[in-house]
């Protein structure tokens, strides 16, 4: 049994207005005993950016800053950038986050050395329109059918491409080859490439015609995660695999209900899934938690590691920020008690 202590809110919405609405969903870069927190900050009228805290230890904040780290820099992410992700491979920070315009929610990245300056590199997912990926991913009929109900029908003469979120990169090359998590509903699915320069129309065609190949996990059964999935913060190396915190989302007649949920891939080839929890890691329990400006969620995108104590920092109800810690050590024995015997 896994004791989870929820350690509370550590940052609420402030006076400055690009944070006067809320704030929620951190990226989280542990160095030593700092944690970097690159937090989505929303403005009145659903207008997102990328704020920036500091702490001492897993709780205790000694830096907020009163601008953005990262603003919209393009028609692309017009409406905000949202629900930042960070890891750091061979000296460089890589910070994906999602690009949305109001019609479009797309997967993008920036890299830095030093978390002052910034390059940025666009949208990384492909810009496919849901009939381009539906004519390519049901060549092979072992897609789940959920991918093909799960998209979204708007009104207008923009172009509608295919929501393509929750983009992580593992800490580390794997193979020699980058790799990172991205997610086309209602699964998570698997990208390993030499260089970002890989990113083509064709390598996108040839990905979607064996789409099947590259989903690392779907949602199962009717509990906490039936409804859809999606990747929440970045792979953790341990020595049994890479420990994978995500979140599960239930239909519910009153609404969605947002989980955290974990599983274990293979080190070496993370398409494996070795071990999947059958319940929620956590669930929204607390006020915080079931009310806010999206109820009922949360949405852990974070971690830092103090010892064996696994700190796990989540957006709560879409409003503030809080964080869940646990032992490293019962988490991963816990997973083992639940090895997967269908998924690769």
């Amino acid at each position: 049994m896994i004791q989870i202590t929820k350690e509370g809110i550590l940052l609420k919405k402030t006076k400055l207005s690009f944070e006067n609405d809320s704030v929620l969903n951190p990226a989280i870069m542990q160095e030593g005993n700092i944690v970097h927190m690159l937090y989505r900050a929303v403005r009145s009228g659903n207008y997102s950016t990328i704020g920036y805290a500091k702490f001492e230890g897993p709780l205790k904040i000694v830096q907020r800053n009163n601008t953005p780290l990262l603003i919209p820099f393009s028609d692309e992410e017009s409406k905000g950038v949202e629900d930042a992700r960070i890891v750091k491979i061979d000296g460089v920070y890589y910070i994906t986050y999602t690009a949305y315009n109001g019609i479009n929610a797309l997967g993008a990245l920036v890299t830095s050395t030093d978390l002052l300056t910034f390059e940025r590199h666009g949208i990384i997912v492909p810009k496919f329109t849901f009939d381009e990926f539906k004519r390519l991913a049901e060549c092979n009929n072992l897609v789940n059918a959920k991918y093909f109900r799960h998209v979204r029908h708007f009104k207008h003469n923009e172009e509608v491409f295919l929501w393509d979120k929750d983009v992580i990169f593992f800490p580390r090359k794997i193979k020699g080859k980058l790799a990172f998590l991205h997610r086309i509903r209602p699964g998570i699915q698997l990208v390993l490439i030499d260089s970002l320069e890989d990113l083509t129309k064709e390598f996108w065609n040839q990905y979607f015609l064996h789409f099947n190949e590259h989903i690392i996990l779907d949602p199962v059964g009717t509990n906490h995660e039936s409804g859809f999935i999606g990747g929440g913060c970045p792979p953790i190396e341990t020595e049994l695999g890479w420990l994978l915190i995500y979140h599960g989302v239930f239909d519910t007649s009153e609404g969605y209900i947002y989980s955290a949920a974990a599983a274990l891939l293979d080190i070496d080839n993370p398409t494996k899934v070795i071990a999947r929890l059958v319940d929620p890691l956590f669930k929204p329990e607390l006020d915080y938690e079931k009310n806010g400006v999206v109820s009922n969620v949360v949405f852990p995108t974070g971690t830092a590691l103090f010892e064996d104590t696994l700190y796990i920092y989540y957006g709560a109800a879409d409003k503030c920020i809080a964080c869940a810690s646990m032992s490293l050590k019962a988490l991963l024995q816990e997973l083992l008690l639940n090895p997967t015997q269908h998924e690769s």
